[in-house]
């Protein structure tokens, strides 16, 4: 039957006339809505990707006059092809998006649709709290699936396994390293803006103040000088590998006993592990007296969804962005795979079926359970993580002190605000 319809679609605006030589009667006519095509961009692993398609089809046989074309891939690569497609004015019609691209690609408010403009989307399912997150100069960009931030994961079955605690403090992790590093096993890993933010929690920590207030860099060189001397002792005692050496399939591999990552990777990460049989839990926030009150953390929206500002066709962009993140089929596919959902119909619909389970839901819980920080864009700029981490090879390669390299970075990062 869904082929048939998509048959009738593509014939457009058609008039099909029926005839009868034995009666002399006036034709039937009957009217064909004309099929329109929207594009779908987004990244994710194969198991998002597998869901997000057949919720693709499930919504094509929802509006059959509606195609929808889909392009994904690994994050890897996703944000420079949307860079480019966005100033070729080539981008998807609906698209994921990251958080801080609402800073880098629409500071002004005129970089996405306005999504108050779309009649199709019910916006009524969001708090104006969480809509907050995608305006930009009064124009709602985008809007955020799920919260998210980098959180704690044990192993602790390598802990255990040593007779060790699963660890609160900066000081669990050093002394971790220290009965660990004989067999060549790091307490804590993770990649380049995990241990960024990592280090930022703990210089946040030891000083007492914020790396941002009121949209300003508040750090000066000399607490940059901290985070770089902290990333150094962090590395030259085994508590973390250096990053050029970090290596995700370590994890499962068990030369790690930890990592930071986000709450939307911890099904990536983890979940074969748990399969199994790997006790993988998470800990709490890393703090100086293991108080788990998450001073020095940050939260933001885990994904967003933003709408082309070139679109043709708004009205069948906003169903297909309701579908996405209002619907019962999208909810019951998607879990919580990316977070708990924001959406009030999208969280009914999974409590209803009993999905809040699983160390996706216990991140999650974990972040919401503590006051984080709303994360500023401006903190995920990949150009600034890397003129950070070549300050601290610069120190760690002896190319340089750290107060040197600590004043050079400090004005290269005031360029950046």
């Amino acid at each position: 039957m869904r082929v048939f319809s998509r048959i009738l679609a593509l014939t457009g605006s058609i008039a099909l006339l029926s005839t009868s030589a034995c009666a002399n009667r006036e034709p039937i006519v009957t009217q064909q809505e004309k099929q329109v095509e929207i594009n779908l961009s987004w990244w994710g692993t194969d198991a998002r990707n597998r869901y997000t398609i057949q919720a693709v089809e499930l919504f094509e046989e929802k509006y059959p006059n509606i195609k929808v074309n889909c392009s994904y891939s690994e994050w890897s690569g996703y944000e420079e092809r949307s860079k480019i497609q966005m100033r070729s004015n080539t981008e998807a019609d609906v698209m994921q998006i990251n958080f801080s691209w609402l800073s880098q690609y629409s500071e002004n408010g005129e970089g996405y649709y306005d999504i108050n403009d779309l009649k199709n989307f019910k916006i009524a399912n969001f708090s104006d709290d969480v809509l907050e997150y995608g305006i930009k100069n009064d124009h709602l960009n985008a809007v955020p699936i799920a919260m998210n931030a980098e959180t704690v994961y044990i192993n602790q079955d390598i802990y255990n396994r040593y007779n060790l605690d699963t660890p609160k403090t900066w000081d669990d992790l050093f002394h971790s390293a220290e009965v660990m590093k004989k067999d060549g096993i790091y307490p804590m890993s993770g990649a380049s803006k995990s241990i960024w933010l990592y280090l930022i929690a703990h210089t946040e920590q030891v000083t007492g103040k914020k790396i941002i207030e009121k949209n300003k860099l508040n750090f000066k060189a000399e607490d940059f000088q901290n985070m770089i001397d902290f990333y150094k002792e962090l590395v030259d005692k085994s508590v973390i590998p250096q990053l050029e050496h970090y290596d995700s399939k370590e994890i499962a591999k068990g030369t790690y006993a930890g990592a930071i990552a986000w709450v939307s990777d911890a099904t990536n990460y983890f979940g074969t592990m748990i399969e199994d049989g790997v006790n993988i839990i998470t800990a709490d926030y890393t703090t100086i007296d293991g108080n788990n009150a998450g001073e020095g953390w940050y939260a933001k929206p885990a994904t967003m969804y933003a709408v082309s500002k070139n679109t043709e066709h708004p009205d069948e962009a906003g169903l297909l962005l309701d579908f996405l993140m209002n619907s019962p089929e999208m909810a019951e596919l998607q879990g919580v795979e990316k977070g708990i959902p924001l959406s009030n119909s999208a969280k009914k619909t999974i409590e209803k079926n009993y999905m809040l389970y699983g160390i996706q839901y216990e991140a999650s819980q974990k972040m919401e359970g503590c006051q984080l920080t709303e994360l500023s864009p401006v903190l995920e700029n990949n150009d600034l993580i890397d003129d950070f981490f070549s300050a601290c090879n610069d120190v760690i390669y002896d190319k340089s002190t750290s107060a040197d390299s600590a004043k050079a970075l400090y004005i290269k990062i005031a360029e950046y605000f």
